[in-house]
């Protein structure tokens, strides 16, 4: 970056010094504010956000899905077999990596956001370049630069802004022939809209079985857990019926040798008794 503001500040040292008698004209266009300013970027701009809008919430719903599934894991662990955790966990793992590769196809360096952003700035870009290629012949500019680029200019002037004057030479341009360029925007919108769809129905059905394949998934998960559940709590009412069974067993046992022990020291008081009655008479 600092290369080439000294690049363009060595430059423009250079052509003042050489076109010293009649000074340098120096111009620069925002190419932020051009595009903002023209109708038919703006309309794309806007069904584009309304594509990424859909994209981050079929993000949300695939990343809900994926979360759902590793607390219902979580919570259920204890009832499971190694094998089927391991058989869930590698579910999971497949839909996190078919959401890695859905943000990456969409908002990647070479995803469809990128893509879709180059092919509506392009035509613009092509019409501006055009415009100063002309301003710059017809004013006898020495240099014009766009001030959104990368080359930072650290103060600019207002009075050397040609944005309006570009913005201008493209409404001339476009109003001389407005029917083929209306006609032409409207095929590359039409065919803009008709790839989206295109594609938006493909990755629906893609979609639809991946959510098909996951429900299924997780219907065979529950019926698994559940009938681990009923098995887990049949094995603990036999359980609890063999305790109390032992329980009462014991307890029977007790109270039979009480009673016994009760008999036995009833036998010996009436022994002694009689034993007392005998020697008395």
């Amino acid at each position: 970056m600092k290369h080439k503001v000294l690049f363009m500040l060595l430059a423009i040292t250079c052509a003042g010094y050489c076109f010293g008698q009649r000074g340098v004209r120096i111009g620069y266009v925002d190419m932020e504010y051009i595009l903002e300013n023209v109708e038919e970027y703006r309309e794309a701009s806007e069904q584009l956000e309304n594509k990424v809008q859909k994209w981050k919430l079929e993000i949300e719903a695939k990343q809900k899905v994926i979360d759902q599934m590793k607390n219902d894991l979580e919570a259920e662990k204890v009832l499971l077999t190694d094998e089927l955790i391991e058989e869930r966990e590698e579910d999971i793992q497949v839909l996190e990596k078919e959401l890695l590769e859905y943000q990456q196809d969409r908002f990647g360096p070479q995803g469809d956001l990128v893509m879709q952003k180059r092919l509506l700035i392009q035509p613009i870009q092509d019409q501006v370049f055009n415009e100063v290629q002309q301003i710059g012949a017809n004013k006898r500019y020495d240099f014009i630069f766009d001030k959104s680029a990368d080359v930072v200019m650290l103060y600019s002037e207002k009075r050397f802004d040609i944005s309006d004057l570009v913005l201008r030479g493209i409404a001339r341009t476009r109003k001389i022939s407005a029917p083929k360029n209306k006609e032409d925007e409207r095929n590359r919108l039409k065919e803009f809209e008709e790839e989206q769809a295109q594609e938006d129905e493909e990755m629906t059905d893609a979609l639809k079985e991946r959510l098909e394949r996951a429900e299924q998934a997780e219907q065979t998960r529950i019926k698994t857990a559940e009938e681990r559940r009923e098995e887990q709590l049949k094995l603990r009412e036999e359980r609890k019926k063999a305790y109390e069974a032992r329980r009462q067993k014991l307890l029977d046992e007790r109270e039979t040798r009480k009673k016994e022990k009760e008999e036995e020291r009833q036998q010996l008081i009436e022994s002694k008794n009689d034993t007392i009655e005998n020697e008395q008479n």
